[in-house]
C-alpha cells in the first residue's frame, strides 16, 4: 500500500495517526532526495566517462588518419589504393561519431542534470523549509498551551481573557501553518512523478537521437564496407598467387643459386675485405667493402659496409682498374687474397674474397691470370622451349579445349581454378599434340576427360609456348596502364597494345577472351567472375622474361590486364584503336594516380554562372538492372578495371566497381605507337599529365561529345530550368581528392560523401552538395552510390 492522504480535517485534531502519515511522507521525501543526489553524482561521472571515451576515440581515429602503408614496387592496384584509404575513412567515421557523441554529452548536463538540480533545491529544499517552520510552530504551539493550561484561576478575569485570546490566536496560526504544510507534502508527491521523470525522459531522448545519428553514419558507411571487402577479397585472392610464385622462385634459388642470378649493369660485385695500412706501430686492418666492377669502362666502385655496425654506409671510392694480380700464401698470411693496381691511385689495394671460387670469378672478371671459363656477365635464363606452338595444331587444341568447356562445363563451380590429375593432363596433351591422334580425342563427349583436364591442359598448353602469348616484348608496356592513368585511357591503352601483337597472337587471344567473356557471363553458377579469371590467366598469358621477386609483385596488374580484355572483349578485338598521338604535356598537379579532369570546352573556360543548374539529364541505369545481393555468391568478386566507354555499368555481380562514373580520358592512340623512338616512361608520364590545366591548353585533347560521354547531354539550361519530375537525385563519393580551382566548384578529399547529386551544363561535370555547399565535381573524381 502506498502513502495515506493527508486530510485538511485532521490538522485541526492532529492526531498521533496523523502525526505518523506526516512522518511517513517525509521520510517518503528524504529518500527521493537522497537518490536525486546520487543520481545527479552519477549522471556528472557518465559525463565525464562520456568524454573520456570520446577522448579515447578521437585519439584512436587520429593515430588511424596518420598511418600510411607502405607497398612494394612502383605502383598499386586500385585494390591496394582504396585498402590505403580506409584507414582515413576509419578515422573520420569515428571523428563524426565522437562529434555527435559530444552533443549528447553537452545535452545529459542541459536535459538531466540541471533539471535535476532545479528540482532538489526549488522543491525539495522548499518542504525542507517548510518542515523547519511547521517543526518550530508545533514547539511553541503545544509549549503556550501547556503554559495557560498551568495559569490560577486566582487571576484576574482581564488577565485571564487576554491569555485565552493569545493562545487561541496561536493556535489558528498553528493551523494555518498545518493546512499549509500538508497541501506542501502531497502536492511534492505529486509534483515528482513529472518534474523528475521528464528530465530522464530527454536525457534517453538524447541518447536515441545518438544511437539514431550512429546508425545513420552507420548507413552511410555501409556501401564503403562493402566494396573495401570487396577491395580486400580481391588483394587477398592476388596475394595467394603471388606467394604461389615467390615460394615457387625461392625453392629454385634455394636448389641452384647460380643459374638465378639477376642481370645487372656491373661485371662483378659482391663483398671483398680490403686491407687498409696504417703507421708502423699500429700493422694494419681489414675493412669489409661492396665492391663493383664494370669491364667495359674499367671503373671499380667499393662503399664500406659492415653489417655488425647497424649497417652503416661508408663513402664511395671509385678508381680506374690498371691491372689485377693473385696473391700466393708463400707473400701473405692469408688466404683468397688479390693485388689491384689502379691508373688514378697510388700504391696497390690487397682484397682479399671469402673463397677461393669467389677469388677465381673476381680474377676473370677483373682480367687476372687465373680466369674461369665461366661467365662472370649476369645474364637473363631462357625459358625452355616446349613442344607447344601457335600453329595449326596450336589453335586445333585449343579450339577442342575451349568447346568442351562451354559444352559440358560452363557452369561448373571454380572453371579453371580446379586443376586436374597432372598424370592425365600430360596423357591429354601428349595426345593432342600428337598428329596421328588428335582427331581422334573426343573431347566433347567422352567421359574419360574430366573437365578440369581439359582446363588444366588448356593452361598447360599456353604455359608451354616459347614465348607467352602476350610476348616478352610488350609485356612491360601491358604493365604500364595497369599502374596508371584513368580507368578510361587503361582501356584505351590495352586495346592500342593488343593491336600491336603479332597476328597469329592476336588471334589466339581474341578465341581465348571471347571464351573466358563466356565463362565470366556464367558466375552466378560457376564463381568465376572476371577477377577470378584475371588471377588465374594473368600469370598464364603475361610472364616476364627474367624470374624476379620484382616481377611476380607485378602479378597484380598483369591480373587487371586480363581483367580490361574480358570486360572489353568486343571493343577491343572488334574496333581499331584511335591512332592520334599527343605531345607529353608537363606533369600536372592531379592527384596521383587519378583519372584526368574532362576538357572544359575549347580552349580555357573563364566564366561560368555559380548558380546556373542544369538538372536535366537522367543518372538512372536503368537499363542495366543489377541482380540483387542475395543472389550473389559470396565468392563472387567484382573485377577492378574499368568498364568500357560505351556504358556506364557493365553487367554482372553487383559491386561498387560496377558504376564507375566514366571520362573521355582521351584514347589511346594518345599514347603512342606511331611516332617512332616513343618510351615507357612517356607513355607513363602521358598517362598521368592530363589534368584540367593540361586538358584545357592542349588542343590535342577534345572535350567528350555526347555519343563518346556515358550520360546524353542536353541543351544549356538557363536559370528559369526546372528538373523533370521523373529525375531522382544520387548520393555519390569521392575516389580522388580535388582542390577547387574555380569559386562555382567544390574541393574535397577522398571518401567525401555528396548529397543531392546531379548533371551538370558543363561536359565532364556533375552537381552536388557537400557540407551545406553546393558546386561543381569532376565527375571521374566519384562514383555513384
Amino acid at each position: 500500500m502506498g502513502l495515506q492522504p493527508l486530510e485538511f480535517s485532521d490538522c485541526y485534531l492532529d492526531s498521533p495517526w496523523f502525526r505518523e502519515r506526516i512522518r511517513a511522507h517525509e521520510a517518503e521525501l528524504e529518500r527521493t532526495n537522497k537518490f536525486i543526489k546520487e543520481l545527479i553524482k552519477d549522471g556528472k561521472n557518465l559525463i565525464a566517462a562520456t568524454k573520456s571515451l570520446s577522448v579515447a576515440q578521437r585519439k584512436f581515429a587520429h593515430s588511424l588518419r596518420d598511418f600510411k602503408f607502405e607497398f612494394i614496387g612502383d605502383a598499386e592496384t586500385d585494390d591496394e589504393r582504396c585498402i590505403d584509404a580506409s584507414l582515413r575513412e576509419f578515422s573520420n567515421f569515428l571523428k563524426n561519431l565522437e562529434e555527435q557523441r559530444e552533443i549528447m554529452a553537452l545535452s545529459v548536463t542541459e536535459t538531466l542534470i540541471k533539471p535535476l538540480e532545479k528540482f532538489r533545491k526549488e522543491q525539495l529544499g522548499a518542504v525542507k523549509e517548510e518542515k523547519k517552520k511547521f517543526d518550530k510552530e508545533t514547539e511553541k504551539n503545544y509549549s503556550l498551551i501547556d503554559k495557560h493550561l498551568n495559569l490560577s484561576a486566582k487571576k484576574k478575569d482581564s488577565h485571564l481573557q487576554e491569555a485565552d485570546i493569545q493562545v487561541e490566536q496561536n493556535r489558528q496560526h498553528f493551523y494555518e501553518l498545518s493546512l499549509e504544510y500538508v497541501c506542501k507534502l502531497q502536492e511534492i508527491q505529486e509534483r515528482k512523478k513529472f518534474e523528475f521523470v521528464e528530465p530522464m525522459l530527454s536525457f534517453f531522448q538524447g541518447m536515441f537521437t545518438f544511437y539514431h545519428q550512429g546508425h545513420e553514419l552507420a548507413k552511410d558507411f555501409n556501401h564503403y564496407k562493402m566494396e573495401l571487402q570487396i577491395n580486400i577479397q580481391n588483394t587477398r585472392n592476388r596475394f595467394e598467387g603471388t606467394r604461389s610464385e615467390v615460394e615457387e622462385l625461392m625453392n629454385k634459388i634455394r636448389q641452384n643459386p647460380k643459374d638465378h642470378k639477376r642481370a645487372s649493369q656491373f661485371t662483378a660485385e659482391g663483398y671483398l675485405y680490403v686491407q687498409e695500412k696504417r703507421p708502423a706501430p699500429f700493422g694494419s686492418s681489414w675493412v669489409k667493402h661492396y665492391c663493383m666492377y664494370r669491364k667495359a669502362a674499367k671503373k671499380f666502385n667499393m662503399i664500406p659496409f659492415e653489417h655488425r655496425s647497424g649497417g652503416k654506409l661508408g663513402d664511395v671510392e671509385v678508381f680506374s682498374l690498371k691491372e689485377c694480380t693473385k696473391r700466393h700464401t708463400d707473400s701473405i698470411d692469408r688466404r683468397f687474397c688479390f693485388d689491384i693496381e689502379a691508373a688514378d691511385r697510388p700504391g696497390p689495394l690487397t682484397m682479399q674474397a671469402f673463397s677461393e671460387e669467389e677469388r677465381k670469378q673476381w680474377l676473370e672478371a677483373l682480367g687476372g691470370k687465373e680466369a674461369l671459363s665461366h661467365n662472370f656477365n649476369r645474364a637473363i635464363i631462357p625459358r625452355p622451349e616446349g613442344s607447344a606452338q601457335l600453329d595449326k595444331m596450336g589453335f586445333t587444341i585449343i579450339r577442342k579445349c575451349i568447346s568442351a568447356v562451354e559444352t559440358r562445363g560452363i557452369n561448373d563451380q571454380g572453371l579453371y581454378r580446379v586443376v586436374g590429375v597432372s598424370s592425365k593432363v600430360q596423357r591429354l596433351l601428349s595426345m593432342l599434340m600428337d598428329v596421328k591422334t588428335c582427331n581422334e580425342v573426343d573431347l566433347e563427349n567422352s567421359a574419360d576427360w574430366e573437365v578440369k583436364t581439359i582446363t588444366s591442359a588448356l593452361k598447360q598448353y599456353l604455359r608451354s609456348l616459347p614465348e607467352p602469348l602476350m610476348t616478352y616484348e610488350l609485356h612491360g608496356e601491358f604493365i604500364v596502364p595497369a599502374k596508371s592513368g584513368s580507368p578510361e585511357s587503361r582501356v584505351n591503352a590495352i586495346h592500342f597494345l593488343v593491336h600491336k601483337l603479332p597476328e597469329k597472337n592476336k588471334e589466339m587471344l581474341d578465341i581465348l577472351v571471347k571464351h573466358l567473356t563466356n565463362v565470366s557471363n556464367h558466375s552466378k553458377q560457376n564463381l568465376m567472375t572476371v577477377a577470378n579469371l584475371g588471377v588465374v590467366f594473368g600469370p598464364t598469358l603475361m610472364r616476364p622474361q627474367e624470374e624476379t621477386v620484382a616481377a611476380i609483385m607485378d602479378l597484380k596488374f598483369q591480373n587487371i590486364v586480363v581483367e580490361i580484355l574480358i570486360e572489353n572483349h568486343e571493343k577491343i578485338f572488334r574496333t581499331p584503336p584511335d591512332t592520334t598521338f599527343p605531345e607529353p604535356t608537363c606533369l600536372s598537379s592531379s592527384p596521383p594516380n587519378a583519372p584526368p579532369r574532362q576538357s572544359k570546352r575549347q580552349g580555357q573556360r573563364t566564366k561560368r554562372p555559380v548558380a546556373v543548374y542544369n538538372l536535366c539529364l537522367e543518372l538512372e541505369d536503368s537499363d542495366n538492372p543489377n541482380p540483387s545481393k542475395e543472389d550473389t555468391p559470396t565468392s563472387s568478386l567484382d573485377s577492378l578495371s574499368s568498364p568500357s566507354p560505351v556504358t556506364a555499368a557493365v553487367p554482372g555481380p553487383p559491386g561498387p566497381d560496377k558504376n564507375h562514373l566514366l571520362a573521355d580520358g582521351g584514347s589511346f592512340g594518345d599514347w603512342a605507337s606511331t611516332v617512332p623512338g616513343q618510351t615507357r616512361s612517356s607513355m607513363v608520364q602521358w598517362l598521368n599529365t592530363q589534368s584540367p590545366s593540361t586538358a584545357s591548353s592542349n588542343p590535342a585533347v577534345t572535350p567528350p561529345s555526347p555519343e563518346s560521354s556515358p550520360f546524353p547531354l542536353s541543351p544549356p539550361a538557363t536559370v528559369a530550368d526546372k528538373p523533370p519530375e521523373s529525375l531522382s537525385s544520387r548520393k555519390a563519393r569521392a575516389v580522388y581528392p580535388c582542390e577547387a580551382e574555380h569559386s562555382s566548384e567544390l574541393s574535397f578529399e577522398i571518401g567525401a560523401i555528396f548529397e543531392d547529386v546531379q548533371t551538370s551544363r558543363e561536359p565532364g561535370w556533375l552537381e552536388g552538395t557537400l557540407n551545406g555547399k553546393r558546386g561543381l565535381i569532376p565527375q571521374n573524381y566519384v562514383k555513384l552510390l
